[in-house]
């Protein structure tokens, strides 16, 4: 037995793949070469259509933006899983529907965690579960938006 006869041919993803390369090399120097190249003054300059700059851009953002982000991602690839899981039902029978339901308790459960330890609060210091001295955070924890 020949053990290439087995095996797909891959010359064409390989040249495929140098072609790929070729090109986007090609275009980055290409413009590199023939782009403009000038230091003036205004070219570091942020230019905002039109509007004069005022203050500076980097502005201390609380870190339940990016929390509110985090779980945004974390429940929509989760929501991925349970459209692929609806997508082939009839495949998976039973053992499939109660797998998913134990991914979807095991969602919830981590739901009622984030809502109990306050990290969807929005209120500050008078939010609800701070006010009744139930202080769920330490104090300096990455939570801890004050």
């Amino acid at each position: 037995m020949n053990p290439t006869a087995d095996m797909p041919l891959l010359w064409p993803l390989a040249l495929y793949f140098g072609l790929v390369l070729v090109v986007a090399g090609g275009m980055v120097g290409i413009s590199y070469f023939l782009g403009e190249k000038h230091d003036e003054d205004a070219t570091g300059e942020v230019y905002e259509s039109g509007i004069l700059p005022t203050g500076d851009a980097r502005l201390r953002v609380s870190a339940q933006f990016y929390l509110v982000a985090m779980f945004f991602v974390i429940f929509d690839l989760e929501t991925v899983f349970i459209v692929a899981w609806a997508l082939s039902v009839r495949e998976l029978g039973w053992p499939g529907y109660i797998e998913i339901v134990i991914f979807i308790v095991v969602l919830l459960a981590a739901l009622v965690y984030l809502w109990r330890i306050g990290a969807l609060e929005w209120g500050g210091k008078g939010s609800r579960l701070r006010r009744r001295d139930r202080t769920p955070l330490r104090q300096g924890s990455f939570l801890d938006s004050d």
